[in-house]
């Protein structure tokens, strides 16, 4: 009895979660203009208007783009800290570690308030370089914890032996610890892209409409009446997310990465 209670209750928490996505789908595919559901005609025009017109391939342009590298930026920062981290092993290294969790710490709107009266003063407001430093530095916290557990996994005998082989501290690194760290690497540079395309509040504060990202590109469209294809665009985001930690569970042990216990 207890198990089926149990299965009961993981069942009843999935369908609460598959269903927002079920009733967008659905709207995604209906040949009707206006949002409705469940679809009484069936239509994929609304994905195909989503790539194909220019209105929703430019912004959908410079999200990948701004994701590529903020998602870069986020990395090296992640990794650089890392390793001089890892070389002091001090308490002076652990205060800048938890500086470098602050971003996630703080209201989203005070992170985007504070980059907006930044860049206006550095007068870059409404460049598309200022969306990509942003991201990249507000969103560097993922990696850092991830890369973190990369170096925490490293053997000390590992750095030895190469020492004792006469490699360099050059070598070592490139050698030895990045191979060693790379999955943690990959691992947050997938994660900071992924919430880089899907950022609004930050994108809309730094740029404003100067650089049309795909989710101010959906709050301009909702503004002036729902349409359909902001299901599909919605929908896009959803099967890029899905997509993108498929593909690095294929490579990576993704779970264990981010931190899970195997017993």
């Amino acid at each position: 009895m207890t198990g089926l209670l149990k299965r009961l209750f993981i069942w009843t928490i999935a369908a609460g979660l598959i269903l927002p996505f079920a009733v967008v789908f659905g709207v995604s595919i209906n040949a009707e203009s206006n949002i409705a559901f469940p679809p009484t005609e069936f239509s994929g025009r609304w994905y195909i208007m989503l790539l194909t017109e220019s209105d929703w391939l430019i912004p959908i342009g410079n999200s990948f783009t701004i994701a590529f590298f903020a998602a870069l930026i986020a990395v090296s920062i992640a990794l650089a800290a890392n390793y001089v981290l890892w070389r002091l092993n001090s308490g002076f290294g652990r205060a800048i570690f938890a500086l470098g969790i602050g971003p996630f710490l703080l209201p989203p709107i005070i992170i985007a308030m504070g980059a907006s009266v930044f860049w206006a003063e550095a007068g870059w407001y409404g460049r598309m370089e200022a969306t990509i430093i942003s991201h990249g530095v507000f969103f560097v916290t993922l990696p850092l914890v991830v890369i973190s557990r990369g170096f925490a996994a490293l053997s000390d005998d590992v750095i030895d032996a190469s020492r004792i082989m006469g490699a360099t501290p050059r070598q070592t690194f490139t050698k030895v610890i990045l191979p060693l760290v790379a999955p943690y690497v990959v691992t947050g540079y997938v994660l900071v892209a992924i919430i880089s395309v899907n950022e609004y509040l930050i994108s809309y504060m730094v740029s404003g409409f100067a650089v049309e990202t795909l989710p101010i590109r959906i709050f301009n469209n909702v503004r002036y009446g729902y349409s359909p294809v902001v299901a599909s665009a919605a929908m896009g985001f959803a099967f890029i997310t899905v997509l993108s930690l498929l593909a690095l569970s294929m490579v990576t042990d993704l779970l264990k990465l981010l931190g899970a216990r195997r017993d």
